[in-house]
């Protein structure tokens, strides 16, 4: 195991700089160069590294220039959705491990691409769902693989975040959601839910997703948002976008069990993640913080059968606080960005690099998650008709070899990991 990494991090928009000021909070840690497009983005990346550490990183315009350097173990990739897959390609080709920010791929074969690129070098690429190690839902997997919902039949979740004003502003804040929002019509974003339902249905482990099925509404939300905040005469302000304010998408999984997503950004709204858990015991709803859970649920109230008990006030995250949170929290967790799982999603990638090994989020997952963008793009293409999905395992899913087991895994809580670290 390496006590210490290099690291390169290339896309330094707002969320590469948080990502990049996150890593460098995690133990043995070292940044050595940073790398955008723009001059000036590359330079803040500079300056916060400099700042934190008081080493200046070299700083580079053009990714392929710092991938040539051969002292860096590792790349952080936070750019652009329609570049994340042949950045992180090149990464692996070049011999780095890769970790990369969320986003849905614009093709299959780019997903192809980095799948073999990891099988033909050995180097990893793990997409940084955080939602993956989220406080409320590492709890909620953790009484799922305690039976408390007893066999999962269906799971829901999505992306319903306002976000009217980024997208419209895209131009001006060199934002690039404006353009696949110009563009495309499709479950631009479907990770966020889709990782940690992945997790609980044992996806590519066991399981898989065999199909889906996408419908778009039409678009009103953004010219509204554009001509109440930039006037009529706002060049976007009749500007026919493809993507469609709500987009639906609905996945068949080999085991029988059906997925729900919702994409919804360009509408009033408050943020959620509309996360859903059933099965054959109980049912989860994030919406409501809403829970019932048959035999458990009121069980010392008369009469009180068949109604909802609240997730949190009721105790059931603290009941079942996965041990990786309760470590965290002991520790003092250094919170950081949305509410501490930027830091853990990154630690267990920078751990992953330290000891060379495989990442709690394989390629296998990444390419599976990332392809629902451009399945769903063809599904609305096509009047809503029934995709094929890509078994990015080539059969293996149904025998894998073993995931690593430890603190940051998610295909099991590895309980024993946490009682050792008690123990020392």
């Amino acid at each position: 195991m390496k006590e210490n990494i290099k690291i390169g991090a290339v896309g330094l928009g707002g969320r590469g700089r948080g990502n990049l000021a996150e890593i460098l909070n995690c133990e043995g840690v070292e940044v050595t160069a940073v790398c955008d497009k723009y001059e000036d983005r590359a330079l803040e990346g500079q300056k916060i590294v400099t700042e934190k550490t008081g080493k200046s990183p070299d700083v580079y315009l053009d990714y392929k220039e710092m991938l040539a350097r051969d002292d860096l173990d590792a790349v952080l990739c936070c750019t652009t959705w329609i570049t994340h897959a042949r950045i992180a390609t090149d990464a692996m080709r070049a011999g780095k491990h890769v970790a990369v920010e969320v986003g849905g791929a614009a093709d299959i074969e780019e997903c192809w691409e980095m799948v073999r690129a990891s099988e033909e070098t050995g180097k990893f690429c793990m997409l940084l769902e955080n939602c993956c190690y989220d406080r409320s839902e590492m709890a909620l997997y953790n009484m799922v693989k305690q039976g408390l919902f007893g066999e999962i039949i269906h799971m829901a979740g999505g992306y319903e975040h306002d976000l009217r004003d980024e997208i419209s502003l895209g131009r001006e804040d060199r934002h690039g959601r404006l353009f696949n929002f110009q563009h495309r019509n499709g479950e631009l974003y479907p990770t966020h839910q889709l990782g940690p339902i992945s997790k609980v249905l044992g996806i590519n482990r066991g399981n898989r997703f065999i199909s889906l099925v996408s419908m778009a509404s039409k678009s009103r939300g953004l010219n509204e948002w554009i001509k109440n905040n930039k006037g009529e005469d706002y060049d976007l302000a009749e500007y026919k976008f493809n993507q469609g304010d709500v987009i639906t998408t609905m996945i068949k999984c080999a085991n029988g069990e059906t997925v729900t997503l919702i994409h919804d950004c360009s509408l009033p709204r408050p943020y959620s993640r509309a996360y859903r858990i059933q099965g054959t015991k109980g049912i989860y709803m994030e919406d409501g913080d809403s829970i019932y859970l048959e035999g458990i649920s009121h069980e010392n109230k008369e009469h009180w059968t068949h109604t909802w008990e609240n997730f949190y006030d009721d105790g059931y995250r603290d009941k079942y606080e996965h041990p990786l949170w309760k470590k965290y929290s002991e520790e003092g967790i250094h919170e950081g960005g949305h509410g501490g799982m930027d830091f853990l999603v990154l630690s267990a990638f920078v751990e992953s690099v330290k000891l060379d090994a495989k990442p709690p989020i394989d390629v296998y997952d990444t390419a599976a998650w990332m392809a629902v963008t451009c399945l769903s793009e063809m599904s609305v293409a096509t009047g809503s008709s029934p995709i094929a999905f890509p078994d990015f395992t080539r059969g293996m899913w149904i025998d894998r070899e073993p995931y690593r087991r430890g603190q940051f895994c998610l295909d099991e809580v590895c309980y024993d990991y946490f009682e050792a670290e008690e123990d020392k």
